[in-house]
């Protein structure tokens, strides 16, 4: 018999895929271009062309075991030398290679740290609405998830709250930004208050909380707007971060944490870490992708394309007469439901053959998630039925 942890888990499966799977399903019924599905964060935009080619080149020309074989559970050296030197570069940091170790993805970073860091009971606080894995990612090391309401208003941190969740026993808050699902960027006066709170209850407790910025999203913003590079308000900050959307490469799961020499503790949280990327059964990041991100390190999607889709969809939508924050990042709209039950409005969005996901599912009931990181022509298709919907209502 499966594990009663598992039983739990297979019960409340991610309603994400679920939905996914639904999609293919009511596309095999009515027609691939009759089904409008915005469930899954999966890019619709293609990777470089420089992708391709590093990869031809590296297969073609490289030493077979240098591709393929065991390295470092850090991984490359030179990898991870490019890397510190990109992000030096690109935020003014100081990163070596011994500060970055490379990783399954960001979900793959994140079990890493998280297993690094927490005790049976330890408590990790996030901001709602949130990417749902997290409580499982927590859960794994028997740590205890603490949620700070969402402020509807904005999707800017609930600071207040915040401060007064925090315990003797908080370790860490993984903070989100562009956030998913809201598409909204924390801005630099939030991150300052939000460092700001975090040292005095440190000084308070006498511990050390560490912030881990989850930034898959981090190069998808739009209108210029600033990411705040978290290592430079904050000593004790962790990054997990993925080349998952940046580079469109989700199966690839390649990604890296930034461990700073300034972080508390940050020699063992390193040694640890590397242990932990073993022990786990990672071993290492896949050794292909690596070498493939280095030679593409300054390689870019054409964000415009989800620009032009964003634009579209929150005019229109808002036209309709749907509420919504309008993301500046990521690829997401997070709509109000136009009913009190999101689940209930997500069952009626399907029955005009539109996919998207309840907002409980975030940890924020009343709203629904739609990721528009699709073809464009699949919007242009789904606009009449999104207004059908409405009229409803």
């Amino acid at each position: 018999m499966i594990s009663d942890k598992m039983k739990h888990l297979v019960q409340n499966s991610s309603v994400i895929r679920a939905m996914f799977e639904e999609g293919k399903k009511l596309a095999a019924q009515y027609g691939a271009e009759n089904v409008y599905d915005f469930s899954l964060g999966n890019p619709s935009v293609p990777a470089p062309e420089e992708i391709k080619e590093a990869i031809r080149d590296i297969v073609g020309t490289e030493n077979d075991i240098l591709v393929h074989g065991y390295m470092n559970n850090s991984g490359y050296e030179d990898v991870r030398n490019t890397i510190a030197e990109s992000i030096n570069n690109k935020y003014d940091t100081k990163f070596g290679i011994n500060n970055i170790i490379m990783t399954v993805g960001a979900a793959g970073g994140l079990n890493v740290i998280l297993k690094t860091l927490l005790n049976p009971g330890d408590e990790v606080i996030t901001f709602a609405p949130y990417f749902g894995e997290y409580k499982s990612y927590v859960d794994n090391y028997d740590g205890k998830l603490v949620v700070v309401s969402p402020n509807t208003a904005t999707f800017q941190p609930n600071l207040s709250e915040f401060e007064s969740k925090i315990s003797p026993k908080t370790k860490a808050v993984i903070v989100n930004t562009p956030n998913n699902p809201t598409g909204v960027v924390y801005s630099e006066e939030t991150i300052i208050q939000l460092s700001s709170v975090l040292d005095k209850k440190q000084k308070e407790y006498g511990t050390a909380i560490y912030m881990i910025s989850d930034e898959p999203y981090r190069e998808l913003v739009y209108d210029g707007v600033n990411v705040p590079y978290l290592t430079k308000y904050y000593r004790n900050t962790i990054v997990g971060y993925s080349f998952s959307k940046s580079l469109s490469l989700p199966g690839e799961r390649i990604g890296y944490l930034v461990i700073p020499d300034e972080a508390v503790d940050s020699e063992d949280i390193i040694a640890a870490a590397n242990v932990a990327t073993r022990i786990l059964g990672f071993v290492n990041a896949p050794s292909l992708m690596q070498r493939v991100v280095a030679k593409c390190i300054n390689s870019e999607v054409d964000i415009a394309i989800y620009n032009k889709n964003r634009e579209l969809l929150y005019d229109s939508l808002t036209e309709y007469g749907y509420t919504c924050v309008k993301p500046e990042g990521a690829f997401y709209l997070f709509i109000k439901a136009l009913e009190e039950n999101d689940v209930a409005f997500a069952a009626a969005a399907k029955r005009h053959n539109i996919l998207i996901v309840p907002g409980s599912s975030f940890a924020c009931p009343g709203y629904c998630r739609i990721a528009y990181c699709v073809d464009h022509g699949t919007i242009e298709r789904s606009l009449p039925a999104f207004k059908k919907l409405a009229e409803l209502y």
